[in-house]
């Protein structure tokens, strides 16, 4: 088997595009896991013990389970209770509910490395609850919370080629398409291999920077 640029060329188009889609299903997605990783996180900690305790057990089973499964379900399975979703459109919830649960305990324990006493000057101040997460504590918890969220929206670039199993026509499905269609694999693959590194490699190098940059100093006595 030898390399070909023709077949290179002949596959780019239809990879940028399903590169395209890639991007977009990871940046949607993981837009969706922030919002409701924080609301996660938030009714996990609740004082009422039944919020908790269903949310976490939510949280778990959407975790324990491969999310392969869950976009199957989404696709497939939720048309029979007459919910009908596109394919980009199930792929992004996937996506966003799966690493919902993830991104959930990121939150959680940067809240509760907010020290105790930020907590009790809010109460001093007479802030209600709302008052006291939105101007007190997120504003503190949430920058050491960055690297590990943007070490999440790399993971979940990773693992878009998931949502080509219901028709997503996304970089490795694009691939995948023009390989069975013209039996010519080693190229397509091997450009699906370069374009996740092109843009993974970047993205870790950055996390890894902003890592760095949040990183909490230390602030003790010599």
């Amino acid at each position: 088997m030898e390399w070909s640029w023709q077949v290179v060329f002949e596959v780019l188009p239809s990879m940028w595009q399903g590169l395209i889609v890639t991007v977009q299903a990871t940046i949607v997605g993981s837009l969706l896991a922030y919002v409701l990783g924080l609301l996660l996180a938030l009714l996990k900690m609740s004082k009422t013990w039944i919020i908790a305790k269903t949310s976490y057990w939510v949280s778990e089973s959407v975790r324990r389970t491969p999310l392969l499964v869950q976009l199957y379900f989404l696709f497939y399975v939720l048309p029979d209770f007459g919910i009908f979703l596109s394919p980009f459109v199930a792929g992004v919830i996937g996506l966003g509910i799966h690493f919902s649960t993830y991104t959930s305990e990121v939150y959680r324990a940067g809240i509760e490395n907010v020290p105790q006493g930020q907590w009790e000057a809010s109460r001093a101040l007479n802030y209600n609850a709302y008052q006291t997460m939105r101007h007190v504590i997120l504003p503190q918890a949430i920058p050491p919370m960055i690297p590990p969220l943007a070490n999440y929206l790399i993971t979940m670039f990773k693992e878009t080629p998931l949502l080509s199993a219901i028709t997503v026509v996304e970089l490795f499905n694009a691939a995948n398409i023009f390989s069975n269609s013209h039996y010519k694999y080693l190229e397509p693959m091997t450009l699906v291999g370069v374009f996740f590194l092109i843009v993974s490699v970047p993205s870790a190098y950055a996390a890894m920077k902003l890592e760095q940059r949040f990183k909490p100093k230390n602030t003790g006595a010599s």
